[in-house]
């Protein structure tokens, strides 16, 4: 899914030392054209820029209006994309032609480039769903591009249900491939429900309520707010006083800073600046032979530019 735009102060600002627990609340930022579809973003911003490896989240719906982002670039990071309902057809450089559906991840991996497209299927009357995006420790930013798909099997406990795409939580581990510690889950709390989490101490960890009213340690977290819990926990205590749908993010601290603007995702301004004026020499020169985001076959969309670069460095946060 294409940023089509990151917000420049969250982009430019650093990160400030962490709370003991902190709200982040949700800027609404449209997804494509004319009809953009809206979405709801909660990492990153100014208060956060990283939870571990997990740089950037979105959440949409429920809504009606399709989705239909364009061939755009990728650099630095892996993408997951989930499903609450819905269906969408991902088709990207590696040759990777899927559908996402509910409770199946699509996680993609950008290395030193990719391109793909996302557009909603015509089955599809409610789309509901988050992307997020990983960045890339500094030594894998050159690794070759590659696609996975996973289906993790949900279990119950203690009043919930879960599914854990990514990492490891109790018990249940994830297959799909990770570049460094880190945690993602979906939780389905019953109304009423407290479920004490056993987490990895030295992770720091994001809860985003999809749907429904939950505390976090005691802690009121809105609907479609992202909180946010530092490391130095063996547990996380959420309690429910509605049927709710959570998202759990986590990870080791990245202990690096990384430069994110629009769709890419390196280590200095100058890397954004070169996979920019690569990316739009290749769509304007169809005919290129050695490409760096490659080709996806038989895509009928045209592929999206790159916007004008703002008239500033980058600086890296994080």
């Amino acid at each position: 899914m294409s940023t089509f735009g990151i917000d420049l102060d969250a982009v430019l600002v650093g990160t400030p030392p962490a709370a003991e627990f902190m709200v982040l609340q949700p800027r609404e930022v449209p997804l494509g054209g004319p009809r953009a579809l809206p979405v709801r973003r909660t990492l990153p911003q100014k208060a956060r820029s990283l939870i571990g490896a997990w740089c950037f989240l979105d959440s949409y719906g429920p809504e009606t209006k399709p989705m239909v982002v364009p061939p755009h670039p990728h650099t630095g990071l892996s993408t997951v994309s989930w499903l609450f309902s819905g269906e969408i057809e991902h088709r990207d450089s590696t040759g990777a032609h899927p559908l996402v559906r509910p409770g199946e991840m699509n996680l993609m991996t950008a290395g030193r480039g990719i391109q793909h497209s996302e557009v909603s299927t015509d089955a599809t009357q409610v789309l509901h769903g988050a992307q997020l995006w990983l960045a890339l420790p500094a030594e894998k930013l050159g690794i070759d591009p590659f696609f996975e798909h996973y289906v993790p099997e949900p279990f119950e406990i203690g009043g919930a249900s879960v599914r854990v795409f990514l990492g490891e939580l109790f018990g249940a581990r994830s297959t799909a491939t990770t570049f460094s510690p880190l945690v993602g889950a979906q939780l389905d709390l019953l109304a009423g429900a407290t479920l004490d989490i056993p987490v990895q101490r030295s992770f720091e960890h994001g809860v985003l309520v999809d749907t429904g009213k939950v505390r976090v340690h005691g802690n009121d977290l809105p609907e479609a707010h992202l909180g946010y819990l530092p490391p130095g926990r063996d547990t996380i205590r959420i309690e429910a006083d509605a049927s709710s749908r959570l998202l759990l993010i986590g990870g080791l601290p990245l202990g690096e800073q990384i430069v994110m603007w629009w769709n890419f995702i390196g280590r200095s301004h100058d890397e954004i600046v070169e996979a920019r004026r690569r990316w739009n020499e290749e769509i304007a020169t169809p005919a290129l032979g050695e490409r760096r985001f490659g080709r996806i076959p038989d895509d009928p969309l045209p592929p999206l530019p790159a916007p004008e670069m703002p008239h500033v460095r980058l600086r890296p946060r994080g």
